[in-house]
């Protein structure tokens, strides 16, 4: 038995014969030619058959993952496009006299190595994608098809790197899981095998020896298992057939209405820490995005992030839920999550420091930048906003003139933003407790973060091991905060939800219904048991 560690991209299990895909040869020939522009002339005929067979790809993506998933076509038609892609080629071919292809692909080389040497990881994973839209132009010039895979048998697919085309052209029926040796979590064919519900890993370091071996791919553990024994094949096969039992069951449940057999309805949403989680939101139907930590934006870079580039991800969240519900939370870090460029002091006491909002008004050109790109981003879908660590009615008000400030500097730049844009605050300490009807009056809507409220509630840190014994999230105190909240709030006619882990506690699903939480924000893996909970009370 050979088992070979790698990085899990969408979990599951998958048992079956290793197919390791051979690529089409997309090499090229540097071949001196006379006519420049009909050269370049193959090349604006080229880029149209490859356009449209993008869009092929993008209406059958489309019927198979949805919208979300299949926007990386859209993405490629555009690239083919981009001006700065095109005049490179053509610079090549007047100045060098030389063929198409090898003008393709050097451009597809020389703009692939300049993103992945980007130091930010969303754009590093988009020199795959110059790549392949350059694969297909030389495919299409030098007659070789378009690149459709195809599988003759359910195979565990092992490759070097998937393109996201391939990935969509492969016959589903025939594929059991992915398996390649690069790639990453960011990377849209990661997405693709998320939004398709298909074992993934990546990092798996393989031979060709392998092909045509039975293995395993462990998408929990994230392990790929070759010519294993026959216990070890037993136990991941019972294992994939409860997956399975649950899957199918959950799955009736798709498309239904989350409320009771009343008729007492209730907002399931889920939470979110990345673009790349949002394909786990669509695929389990949940009916918006309750919590997009948009601290993780931060977390993952080694200096604050633009204005532009908080833009372009929260742009692409809302685009993608189509008009559902986006609740986005301000910058929340602090106490765990720390960030070195921040420089923030040493503290004893860091989950009761300088942390989220408190961060957030001391250094309002950061707050600002984030605003910003909110505001300017909510003309592109259902965008809210909410503020974490809240503890009094001043600080609403100190955001609310930011907020103004902010909306007034996009107005006179022309700058279009959603003027009505839902704002909302955490309630996570006792003091917003206490105070919500205070509060109510000043926001749209509460979101519980019951994580920090029963630590705060407790005076427990929950980091710490030693107390995880008295931990208690069902404690009574934290229960009827969580009542005194929703009253306050529907008496000021607003929204409240729970978005912390407790929302995803099946066991309390019925006494939040009871206590009239109108929301539930979950893990993407939690909305469809959550949703059965409901439907099956009274």
């Amino acid at each position: 038995m050979n088992v070979l560690e790698g990085k899990s991209v969408f979990s599951g299990i998958a048992i079956g014969k290793i197919s390791i895909l051979q690529k089409v040869d997309t090499s090229v020939k540097r071949v001196h030619i006379e006519d420049v522009e009909a050269e370049t002339a193959r090349v604006e005929q080229a880029k149209d058959t490859a356009v449209a067979q993008l869009q092929k790809l993008y209406e059958k993506a489309v019927q198979e993952v949805g919208e979300s998933g299949a926007a990386i076509f859209e993405v490629h038609q555009m690239m083919l496009d981009d001006e700065d892609y095109l005049d490179s080629i053509r610079n090549i071919i007047h100045t060098e006299s030389v063929n198409a292809e090898y003008a393709v692909a050097t451009t597809g080389d020389n703009f692939a190595t300049m993103f992945a040497e980007m130091d930010d990881d969303y754009m590093k994973a988009r020199a795959a994608d110059v790549k392949d839209i350059s694969d297909r132009l030389v495919r299409v010039l030098s007659g070789s098809g378009d690149g459709d895979l195809e599988a003759s048998e359910p195979v565990i697919v092992v490759a070097e790197d998937l393109a996201p085309s391939e990935t969509v052209q492969m016959d589903k029926s025939k594929v059991l899981a992915f398996v390649t040796r690069k790639g990453s979590s960011n990377s849209h064919t990661a997405i693709l095998a998320r939004t398709m519900n298909i074992p993934a890993l990546i990092n798996i370091e393989y031979d060709d020896s392998m092909n045509g071996k039975m293995a395993i791919v462990d998408g929990k553990g994230g392990r790929l298992i070759i010519d294993s024994d026959a216990e070890t094949l037993k136990k991941f096969e019972d294992m994939k057939e409860e997956e399975q039992r649950q899957r199918a069951m959950l799955k009736e449940l798709k498309g239904k209405a989350t409320e009771t057999k009343s008729g007492h309805k209730l907002h399931l949403y889920a939470n979110i820490g990345s673009l790349s989680d949002v394909a786990s939101v669509l695929t389990n139907d949940a009916e918006g995005i309750g919590l997009f930590r948009s601290e993780f934006i931060y977390l993952e870079k080694d200096n604050y992030p633009t204005e532009e580039e908080q833009f372009q991800i929260y742009k692409t969240v809302a685009q993608n839920m189509a008009g559902k519900k986006v609740i986005i939370r301000t910058l929340d870090i602090g106490a765990d999550k720390q960030i070195d460029y921040f420089q923030m002091a040493h503290e004893e006491n860091p989950a009761m420091g300088y942390r989220a909002i408190r961060i957030c008004l001391d250094r309002p050109e950061v707050f600002k930048t984030q605003l910003r790109a909110l505001f300017r981003a909510s003309v592109f879908g259902n965008i809210s906003i909410m503020y974490p660590m809240i503890i009094s009615v001043t600080e609403v008000k100190q955001i609310k003139a930011i907020v103004e400030e902010v909306k007034k500097e996009l107005t006179e730049q022309g700058i279009p933003f959603k003027e009505d844009v839902e704002q909302g605050v955490m309630i996570e300490t006792p003091a917003a407790v206490m105070i919500s009807d205070l509060l109510a009056k000043e926001v749209d809507f509460f979101s519980i973060g019951t994580n920090d409220l029963t630590q705060y509630t407790l005076a427990i840190d929950r980091q710490n091991a030693k107390l995880d014994n008295i931990y208690d999230s069902h404690h009574e105190a934290v229960l009827r905060m969580i009542q005194m909240v929703v009253e306050n709030a529907h008496k000021e006619g607003i929204w409240a939800g729970i978005c912390g882990e407790l929302g995803a506690d099946t066991t309390l699903t019925e006494r939040f219904v009871k206590m009239g939480v109108d929301e539930l924000s979950v893990s993407p893996t939690f909305v469809l048991p959550v949703r059965k909970i409901v439907r099956e009370m009274n």
